[in-house]
Formats: C-alpha cells, sequence, structure tokens
C-alpha cells in the first residue's frame, strides 16, 4: 500500500470515527430503544455588557414537555407542558421570563435562577463564623437577600448539556471566590437541571469550599399553571405539607417562632378538603394592607417530617382548577418558601409581551430556613471543607 493509500484510508476512518462519535453525543436510547433522548441544543441568547456570551439550552423529551435554561443565573426562562394524552392544543409555558437576555439584565424580581450563595434574607447583613464577623451587602432594605447586589442569579455558568439515564440534562458550574458579595471561602457551586420522560423537572444543586462557609442555594421559579401571561393565581389551589410556619417581622426577618397554621390564612394543609385557593390568602395578608402593599404569602414553611437524611418529601402542590394541571414539588430541604408573587407590580413584561401583574406567580422555592444563620438550633447552612452542600428538588407534573 502506497503511503498517499494509507493516508487517504486513515482520513476515511478517522472521518467516520468523528462522525459516530458526533451520533453518540446527541442521541441515547433507552434498552428498549423506544425512546431517544438527545443531548440539549445550544444556542446564542446575547451578550453581557462586559462582552461574554450568553446561551440557551433547550432540554426536550418526547410526548411535548420541554424546558428552556440559560447559563445566565442558571435560569429556567420557560417550561412547557403538553396537552393531555389523547387531546388537542398547544403546550402551554407556565413559567415568568422573558424572551431575551436584555430582560432579564434589565433587572428582574429572580424570575427562575438559581439564588446564592445564601438565598433568601439575613438580619443586617451580618453573621458570625468561627469568631469573625462578616458584613453583607443590605439590598432588601436593612436586611441581606438572595445572594447581594451580584447573587449567583447575575452570573454567567459553565453550562454542559448531557444525557443521563434519567434523561437529557444540563450541568451548570460556578466558582464564586472567597470574599465574593462579603461570604468567606472559594466555592465551587452546581446545579443540574434534567427533565424525564415523564415531565418531572429534577434540580439538583451542590456546592463544595476550601473554608468554613454559609451555603443555601434555590430555584426561583414563578408558576403559573394556567400559562405565564393569563393574569392572578388567586383562582390557583396550594397544598403545603406543613403543620407551621415562621411569622416574620416588618423586614420579612423570621421573628423565630414556629406558629401553627390551623385557624389563619397560612393554612394549605393537604387534608384540608376542598384544598385551599390562594386568592383568600392574597386578600387576607397583611389584612390592612393599602393599595401599594403587596398581598399573600411570602413566609417559609416547616415540612412535615423533615430529617436530615437526604429523603425526598412533598413539599407542596399547585393545581390550576380550569385546566386541571398540578405541580406537586418534592425536596430533601427543611422548608419551603410560598411566595404569591406579591411585588410584581405590572411594570414587567414578560414574553409575547405577557404583563406580569401582581400575584401573576406562584415560587415554591425549598430551602434552609430564612436568617438560619443566627439560630443555631435550626437546621445550620454552615458548610465547612471535605463536605457537599446538597439539594434536590422535583417538579413532578400532571395534565
Amino acid at each position: 500500500m502506497t503511503t498517499v493509500a494509507i493516508i487517504r484510508l486513515a482520513t476515511a476512518w478517522a472521518v467516520a470515527c468523528g462522525m459516530a462519535l458526533c451520533h453518540a453525543a446527541e442521541q441515547h436510547e433507552t434498552p428498549s430503544g423506544a425512546t431517544t433522548m438527545h443531548v440539549p441544543a445550544v444556542k446564542a441568547f446575547g451578550t453581557l455588557p462586559d462582552g461574554r456570551a450568553a446561551h440557551l439550552y433547550t432540554v426536550e423529551v418526547p410526548g411535548g414537555w420541554k424546558a428552556t435554561i440559560t447559563d445566565y443565573g442558571a435560569i429556567v426562562t420557560s417550561f412547557l407542558v403538553p396537552p393531555k394524552d389523547g387531546t388537542t392544543g398547544e403546550p402551554v409555558d407556565v413559567v415568568l421570563g422573558f424572551d431575551s437576555l436584555e430582560g432579564y439584565l434589565a433587572g428582574h424580581p429572580y424570575f427562575g435562577a438559581i439564588c446564592g450563595r445564601y438565598s433568601n434574607r439575613i438580619a443586617a447583613g451580618r453573621f458570625e463564623l468561627e469568631g469573625t464577623s462578616h458584613t453583607l451587602a443590605t439590598n432588601n432594605g436593612d436586611n441581606h437577600l438572595h445572594g447581594g447586589v451580584k447573587g449567583f442569579d447575575k452570573q454567567l455558568w459553565k453550562g454542559t448539556p448531557k444525557v443521563t439515564d434519567r434523561g437529557p440534562a444540563v450541568e451548570f458550574e460556578l466558582v464564586s471566590p472567597d470574599g465574593d458579595e462579603g461570604y468567606p471561602g472559594r466555592v465551587v457551586a452546581k446545579a443540574v437541571y434534567t427533565l424525564t420522560p415523564a415531565g418531572e423537572l429534577i434540580v439538583e444543586m451542590t456546592a463544595t469550599t476550601d473554608a468554613p462557609t454559609v451555603v443555601n442555594l434555590v430555584n426561583h421559579s414563578y408558576w403559573n399553571l394556567a400559562g405565564h401571561g393569563s393574569g392572578s393565581i388567586a383562582g390557583h389551589e396550594l397544598a403545603v405539607a406543613a403543620d407551621r410556619y415562621l411569622p416574620v417581622d416588618a423586614g420579612a426577618i423570621p421573628t423565630g417562632e414556629f406558629a401553627a397554621v390551623e385557624g389563619t390564612p397560612f393554612d394549605f394543609r393537604p387534608e384540608r378538603a376542598p384544598w385551599g385557593r390562594c386568592g383568600p390568602a392574597i386578600k387576607a395578608i397583611p389584612p390592612d394592607a393599602g393599595p401599594d402593599t403587596p398581598t399573600g404569602v411570602d413566609h417559609c414553611y416547616v415540612v412535615r417530617g423533615w430529617q436530615p437524611d437526604g429523603t425526598l418529601r412533598t413539599a407542596a402542590t399547585f393545581r390550576d382548577p380550569a385546566s386541571g394541571r398540578t405541580l406537586e414539588v418534592l425536596s430533601d430541604q427543611p422548608g419551603v418558601q410560598v411566595y404569591m408573587g406579591g411585588f410584581l407590580d405590572g411594570t414587567l413584561k414578560g414574553k409575547g409581551g405577557a404583563v406580569y401583574a401582581r400575584n401573576g406567580g406562584l415560587c415554591l422555592e425549598t430551602q434552609k430556613y430564612p436568617d438560619s444563620v443566627h439560630h443555631a438550633d435550626w437546621p445550620s447552612p454552615r458548610l465547612d471543607p471535605g463536605q457537599t452542600y446538597r439539594h434536590t428538588m422535583v417538579h413532578r407534573f400532571t395534565r
């Protein structure tokens, strides 16, 4: 065989292998061969002010279930629920958000984002760890909220699309340096979004550190099961697997009390028949609200039966009676912040020009309790070197 022939043969072999590898990277068949799962597609999603490019990942499975997620803030920008089997109709997008990166860069109330390093509130923006006082931004009145001025929701994560045994997924990774927003220790955070063939959206959040620090990550998606631009969730039904909630002061900081929900507008226990609707709570909390005062629940609930064993428990179930769409949220965390979108005020225009008015979406943020850095007897947000912070939540839909 001549040298030229050898080169041609080697080139052909390399091209064939390359095509095979590309094909393997693009799809994955289940053992039965019945379903083909594709690696999430990626496309440009705009440019950050510093010139870096953001991307949008499309995660979908056969049957019409589809989510889009951007590496900016690891934000879920859409989630499409297909019509019931055997029926006609278009998939319905049930997540509030924007059509382009510009909407997110202009400022928004954490639509769909991974919030951290410490989500929810820390009183006075200060905490002590190992005898050292750490000062954080006070970006929510006198308090610290969702990681500060430039928390994880405003960072560009590194996205890696893949196919897993459970379905297509995107793994996002972010390195938060020591001193970032005032927090000690270098933290490597990951958020993996997986879409299963049954339409479950699984969010797995982890973090490691090289020095003692605090971590409390959440996914902050706003859900409206009638459709993201359909208006108030007042008619939606809600069940929260909790007998107690955390009352708060005027700055939304927990008072330290675990109060019973029974006999209050906070009562969304699942055994109630029928389930409680969001409307009465929106009208009653706070009972003396003025015309510009946010109304409805914005409190953390104590998840029934929680133990620090990593077991997934149902935290809350949300239902649109008109369409029959239901979202069950399962988690391994001790609390779930139920927020009825009271700070939405109609100034934001989202996807397709939808106006997001007050109470236009519901957040179900599973997490450690807010301000737990100041309560030694609560589940601790402390993370030490050699440990791994873990937080899993499953969004399970029925149609």
